[in-house]
């Protein structure tokens, strides 16, 4: 992606949800949802990335005592 991106996402179970970014470091760099997701409900969220630079990234869903990690490429 090229500086922003969507990410949707979806809970299965309701309750507290967060959704952070991450580099290749392990060190938070967003917070792009944090608090109470609706199960089935589709959340989008854009992820500015235009102040990071090029490099490896990761984005981490957390809800109901499950985690999802995805990874995405920021070229500039």
């Amino acid at each position: 992606f090229n500086p922003s991106t969507v990410i949707e996402f979806v809970v299965p179970t309701s309750g507290f949800a967060t959704l952070k970014v991450y580099n290749v470091l392990g060190q938070e760099v967003a917070t792009l949802f944090e608090g109470n997701a609706e199960a089935g409900r589709v959340y989008t969220v854009r992820f500015e990335g235009s102040n990071l630079p090029s490099g490896l990234y990761f984005y981490t869903l957390r809800s109901a005592g499950k985690i999802e990690t995805k990874r995405m490429l920021l070229m500039k």
